[in-house]
């Protein structure tokens, strides 16, 4: 183990995992397990990535106020980050968002304003935007910021072509939340793999690339307004209601070869099958990505290497539908184990 100046040090160099019993005979599944990042999720990357270019620009002075609109994971990242350099931090979130994301937040020592759930990510968007303007605070911009894509293609993407060194990387699967891991992953495979066919997964009812629907956009690269192919869906953070000026570029640079969809029920019980068959604790946007690396896989030529990329941990859906039928009590068949024996202990209530 290396020893670090900071926590910040420990960002990265998350790894490949090699999938034993889920997937199809005679391919190769592998997933990179973004949990094992020190706050569990890809966007520790994109938090030190926003931060580290406004510090080299200038943008971000020393003391200044960081604030940003997240589905709970950027900020996590945010607040680590912002903990670690000395920066207040303030996030807007839609209420809708796990509650545990929130207290993480807070425990961090992030100011956490909640937004409507009917205004959606735009509405937490329009209000940061609000919030800076009136205060001068510094805006990462996750969903416009070349910082996030250009991290991504200096770790994450090294990190997969040191990986596959001497192989061929048959496909690579991912979601795009923000687009900063499939831009700049994308954008490396492009140029130095580009056998590798970069297969996107989109919510079945949010499917806003495979719509071929425009985003309306401001001037500065920000939505104006929802996209009009987006429904609501679990997998938050996953696809928010709008494709963001990262994932547009990448699609426009044709990046991605294939997009396909995974319904919520097959994200949750693909999360829930990583747990109990693989041991891989990860959240309902893992599931969904993972059920759709299966359906590539299925369709597989023997022998394929298949790359998916597992965003999160799955602490971070405690209080979603994922966990909704995990018993807090006993079970009958627990019972029945505590009552196979007769020590004179009464079970508990």
């Amino acid at each position: 183990m290396a020893r670090h100046d900071s926590i910040l040090g420990t960002i990265g160099n998350t790894p490949v995992v090699r999938i034993n019993r889920l997937g199809p005979p005679g391919v190769n599944l592998w997933v990179k397990v973004e949990a094992f990042n020190p706050l569990g999720s890809v966007k520790d990357r994109l938090a030190l990535g926003v931060i580290e270019a406004g510090e080299k620009s200038g943008e971000l002075r020393p003391g200044q106020t960081v604030i940003e609109a997240t589905s709970g994971n950027t900020g996590i990242g945010l607040a680590m980050v912002c903990a670690q350099k000395g920066y207040p931090l303030v996030v807007t979130m839609a209420e809708s968002f796990s509650v545990e994301r929130r207290k993480l937040m807070r425990f961090l020592g992030a100011k956490v304003v909640l937004t409507p759930a009917a205004l959606g990510a735009t509405g937490m968007v329009d209000k940061t935007i609000e919030l800076a303007r009136e205060h001068g605070w510094f805006m990462t911009r996750q969903f416009e910021n070349d910082a996030n894509p250009d991290i991504h293609e200096r770790t994450t993407a090294r990190e997969i072509m040191a990986d596959f060194a001497g192989e061929t990387l048959d496909y690579w699967v991912t979601g795009y939340g923000t687009g900063g891991t499939l831009q700049g992953v994308a954008r490396v495979l492009a140029r130095e793999s580009p056998a590798t066919r970069i297969v996107v997964v989109e919510p079945e009812g949010a499917a806003l690339l495979a719509s071929g629907a425009p985003q309306p956009r401001r001037a500065d690269g920000t939505p104006d307004g929802k996209h009009a192919a987006w429904k609501p869906h679990p997998m938050q953070g996953w696809t928010p209601d709008f494709i963001p000026k990262i994932t547009g570029v990448a699609v426009a640079m044709k990046l991605v070869h294939q997009l396909m969809t995974v319904t919520g029920a097959e994200a949750m019980a693909c999360s829930q099958d990583l747990a109990t068959k693989e041991g891989m604790f990860v959240g309902i946007t893992s599931g969904a990505t993972f059920a759709g690396a299966l359906k590539v896989a299925a369709a597989a030529k023997p022998g394929a290497n298949i790359l998916c990329m597992l965003p999160d941990t799955g602490e971070r859906y405690l209080s979603t539908p994922l966990f909704g039928d995990i018993p807090v009590d006993m079970t009958e068949a627990e019972l029945a184990i505590f009552r196979s024996t007769t020590l004179g202990v009464t079970a508990p209530a």
